[in-house]
């Protein structure tokens, strides 16, 4: 059996201090933008506001299980969990992006309801919170974008307060249009618009984080081709029942049975198994990789992948 990744555990401490940090910072600013477009949505009888502050309600939710996860996959790992929390930030994902196609379904819901019955509207309030909304998502979106390039629990968070500030800018858009030309039933279409956008974004992150948690093999690993070089390393004749899966954004990791065509030494197999190491990890990005050696061993050597 091997092993092989990179010490960054102090690089990683800090910054995961930092994320957690800009993660509570946008957490605050989500909940005065949600209190103050409750209100207004209320006040000023606009339902694209509403939704603006039910899509702000389902991000302060998600943000708090974006930073609890991100507590989490801090803890060492022990005896009753081997991996300690790192599937945590994915399991945050998966449920900030189904959260984001529910509330695109309520909204959907609502917004076919007030084609029906129209309603006037206060439009200078609608304006001014989509103002102080836009503001303050895109602090918070200042404050992530950068760790969302290398996380999927930050990019869901990240995805959440982006989408919030697309739809601030439509509805201050619509505030404008409604009060300069009086036509209500934009409020209406412009509640469809951030349905739809919804769905859009939350679409590709939930089948991602879902092909992590199902432990699928990553659409970059081409698993025939690697089987196939490694059939053409020192004495072994043949790599068979592989397993290939991401554990979360910095581990991904390889397993597989190889059969060798002679009788080696232990310590020819480190050799072996250190070449198998460096080319995983150099061609495919593999830091943890596991192998099972065998020598005439009766199983089913043509079953490339097999439980």
């Amino acid at each position: 059996m091997g092993h092989n990744h990179n010490n960054t555990h102090n690089h990683s401490h800090i910054h995961t201090d930092l994320k957690g940090k800009n993660l509570l910072i946008s957490i605050i600013l989500n909940i005065l933008i949600t209190v103050s477009q409750v209100i207004g949505g209320l006040i000023s009888g606009s339902l694209s506001l509403l939704s603006d502050a039910l899509h702000n309600f389902s991000d302060v939710i998600s943000l708090i299980v974006s930073y609890i996860a991100n507590r989490l996959s801090r803890k060492e790992a022990s005896i009753h969990r081997t991996f300690g929390y790192k599937r945590a930030e994915i399991l945050a994902a998966f449920v900030n992006a189904s959260a984001l196609i529910v509330v695109a379904i309520l909204l959907i819901n609502a917004a076919i309801e007030r084609f029906s019955h129209p309603k006037n509207i206060a439009t200078e309030l609608v304006i001014w919170l989509s103002l102080f909304g836009i503001i303050m998502n895109g602090l918070s979106v200042l404050l992530l974008k950068k760790d969302a390039q290398s996380n999927l629990n930050m990019k869901s968070a990240y995805l959440h307060l982006f989408t919030d500030m697309m739809a601030s800018v439509a509805v201050l858009i619509g505030g404008i249009f409604m009060k300069i030309y009086g036509v209500f039933w934009v409020d209406s279409v412009l509640t469809l618009a951030i349905a739809v956008y919804l769905i859009y974004m939350g679409y590709d992150l939930l089948k991602d984080s879902t092909k992590m948690l199902m432990l699928f093999t990553p659409d970059n690993i081409p698993v025939n081709n690697i089987v196939t070089e490694l059939n053409g390393f020192e004495s072994i004749e043949n790599v068979h029942h592989v397993h290939v899966w991401q554990l979360n954004e910095r581990e991904l990791h390889f397993e597989a049975h190889i059969d060798f065509n002679e009788d080696i030494s232990l310590s020819k197999f480190d050799d072996i198994l250190q070449k198998i190491e460096a080319f995983l990890l150099e061609k495919y990005e593999i830091n943890h990789v596991n192998i099972q050696p065998e020598f005439r061993k009766d199983d089913p050597k043509d079953m490339i992948v097999q439980d």
